[in-house]
């Protein structure tokens, strides 16, 4: 039973928060934000001594990161859910109490397959986590400043970005051969305590919430929660992930039949929702989010734009250093510009989102093209008269100013017309699209970049796979006209 001495459990929403705290929540919400960028970032240049250290074998290797990816990616449409109804602070807090612990856990780890299984673990733990920020945001910012809040995180997810691959190589270079990839696990943990700390500080109460804080016919907690949702959305999720993160690693063809049985989960789970609908009992997700153009016009330009942009860094990742004969080092500092310009970019239209709106999105991605557009030009340049790659760097600052200008204002108004009851489920939606187009964008990207080098140079198969990403933004930029012209003509 919940108590008003009680300052954990409580039926009570939490009242307003005055500016103080609503800053405070939003310190904490970055602080998290930029801890699991950075871990991923980590991750990635530490594999080379996981596999020295360890003796893990490429399939390990694999599965150290598309193991993390499936487990968030299943996790987050039930978190969500159930951040609406038991509060988002005990949710967030949970999750970020599993997610410390498997990042020691990962640090101690002796086997391959010790380590695996704690990536999977620390999966579900980032995935209770991330759809709690948005709700949180949604929840307690409105108005221009919810724009800024998501301006704050685009920020932090920029920077956090640059950070990671000189901080994972210092580290590594730090502990040497054998504790140097445990330390880039061990970071995790001690920032993770202080977010624990810091929760239990400054978040509003109740934190948790035993009742669902609205009845719908007299439901209990476990059938708000929809847990037969719950489940097939999370197998829906790993099934259309499972192909694309492990494209072109090896696996078998008879992984593409995952994808037909995601898309059945899919059928089922709106089936499902509907007939809960129909029936007046509470459901995962009400599908009348998606009648409202801001949300699925938002969800759809977010699909299409993560689908190209995520897979831009791979591919000048491997050409600067296998066509061009840059090292890993100086490879990663190509990046710097774009992310420092993203970092100002998004503290630059989150201050302005509320008042240009869809226009600021479109403008956003208008730049990135422009900025692609550049990089092709870079590449054709350094070929045909010796121009220095480097240039790329430049262009790609401008790149990263209209990214910057693009997904955090577009997550603003995706939400905007979200009801607060649902605000964790609809987040989830926005980082489930996320995490879907980064999967499926990188396969499909760099499938036909690979496909092009099979029969031509790596100057060709780059620019074959920037061609690829700019018919995506193109794609992105239409939509986001759709639906200004929608919100206009209301």
């Amino acid at each position: 039973m919940s108590s008003p001495d009680n300052p954990i459990c409580a039926t009570a929403v939490a009242e307003s928060l005055d500016i103080a705290a609503r800053g405070r929540v939003l310190a904490v919400l970055t602080l998290w934000f930029c801890m699991a960028l950075i871990d991923v970032g980590i991750v990635n240049v530490a594999l080379p001594s996981i596999q020295r250290d360890l003796g893990a074998t490429p399939s390990d290797l694999q599965w150290i990161l598309s193991g993390y990816t499936l487990s968030f990616g299943a996790v987050l449409i039930a978190a969500g859910r159930a951040g609406d109804i038991v509060g988002h602070g005990a949710l967030f807090v949970a999750g970020l109490t599993l997610f410390t612990v498997a990042s020691l856990a990962e640090a101690l780890a002796p086997t391959p397959l010790a380590l695996n299984a704690m990536r999977f673990v620390a999966g579900i733990g980032a995935g209770g986590m991330s759809p709690q920020v948005y709700g949180m945001v949604q929840r307690h910012f409105s108005g221009p400043e919810r724009g800024r809040a998501f301006g704050a995180l685009g920020v932090a997810a920029a920077l956090s970005v640059a950070i990671a691959p000189p901080l994972g190589g210092f580290l590594i270079e730090l502990g040497g051969a054998r504790w140097g990839w445990r330390l880039a696990f061990l970071i995790n943990v001690p920032i993770g305590l202080a977010g624990i700390v810091l929760v239990w500080l400054w978040f509003p109460r109740p934190l948790l919430r035993l009742e669902p804080p609205a009845r719908v016919n007299g439901s209990g907690l476990l059938a708000a929660l929809d847990p037969a949702g719950a489940l097939i959305a999370a197998f829906a999720v790993f099934a259309v992930l499972l192909p694309f993160v492990r494209f072109h690693r090896g696996a078998s063809p008879a992984v593409w039949v995952w994808l037909l049985a995601g898309a059945a989960a899919i059928q089922a789970w709106i089936g499902w929702e509907r007939h809960l609908a129909r029936t007046q009992r509470p459901a995962m997700v009400d599908l009348k989010l998606f009648a409202a153009s801001s949300f699925s016009h938002g969800l759809i330009v977010q699909l299409l734009y993560f689908l190209g942009m995520t897979s831009v860094w791979v591919l000048v990742a491997l050409y600067a250093q296998e066509a061009i004969g840059l090292s890993a080092f100086a490879t990663g500092l190509l990046s710097v510009p774009s992310a420092v310009m993203a970092a100002v970019a998004a503290h630059w239209a989150g201050r302005r989102v509320h008042r240009w709106g869809r226009r600021l999105v479109i403008g956003g991605q208008v730049v990135a093209l422009i900025g692609l557009a550049l990089s092709v030009a870079v590449v054709l340049a350094n070929r045909q008269m010796g121009l220095s790659f480097a240039w790329i760097a430049a262009t790609f600052a401008v790149y990263g100013w209209g990214q910057g200008a693009t997904i955090s204002p577009n997550q603003t108004l995706t939400l905007q017309d979200v009801p607060a009851a649902y605000a964790g489920s609809a987040g989830a939606l926005v980082s489930t699209t996320q995490r879907i187009g980064a999967s499926v964008g990188i396969a499909i990207v760099t499938g036909v970049s690979f496909a092009v080098l099979a029969h031509a140079s790596w100057t060709a198969a780059l620019l074959a796979g920037l061609g690829l990403i700019m018919l995506l933004v193109v794609a992105a930029i239409v939509v986001g006209v759709l639906d200004l012209r929608a919100s206009n003509a209301g």
